[in-house]
């Protein structure tokens, strides 16, 4: 398998870091405290690095400040979302949901939904990136 290295960056100086290969370790700690480091959280309502990047899944971390809200927007693949820190409330249609610490969801592809930060928040996506089906019989 081949490395995917993703470069530093002008924005991200420490952005050099394996996003793909057969063994990839992240270290979260340290992930949290580089997006709380950079001009994006200084400057604006939230920040986010992608951990891990690969045909079938990625892995986002995403911090937001208290009152960020990602308006309404859908995945095209199955989302798992699990808080680190904080709280937020996860609205699909009607149904809003409040995640704290140690807490998760999933979601399948194509639903429109919407994050509200209730409090300083950092929060694990886990995407899909290929249909189901695509490589399996359902």
């Amino acid at each position: 398998m081949e490395e995917k290295i993703n470069n530093a960056t002008t924005q991200r100086p420490q952005g050099e870091r394996t996003i793909d290969a057969s063994l990839v370790t992240i270290n979260l700690i340290s992930f949290i405290k580089q997006i709380k480091d950079e001009k994006p959280w200084k400057d604006s309502d939230r920040n986010a690095i992608t951990v891990f990047k690969t045909n079938g899944m990625r892995i986002v971390l995403i911090a937001l400040h208290k009152g960020a809200e990602m308006s309404k927007h859908l995945a095209d693949g199955i989302i798992s979302l699990q808080v680190l820190e904080g709280h937020i409330i996860f609205i699909v249609e009607e149904l809003s949901v409040e995640l704290g610490k140690g807490e998760m969801l999933t979601l399948h592809e194509r639903i429109p939904h919407n994050v509200l930060a209730k409090e300083e928040t950092i929060f694990l996506l886990t995407l899909t990136t290929t249909l189901p089906g695509k490589y399996y019989n359902q």
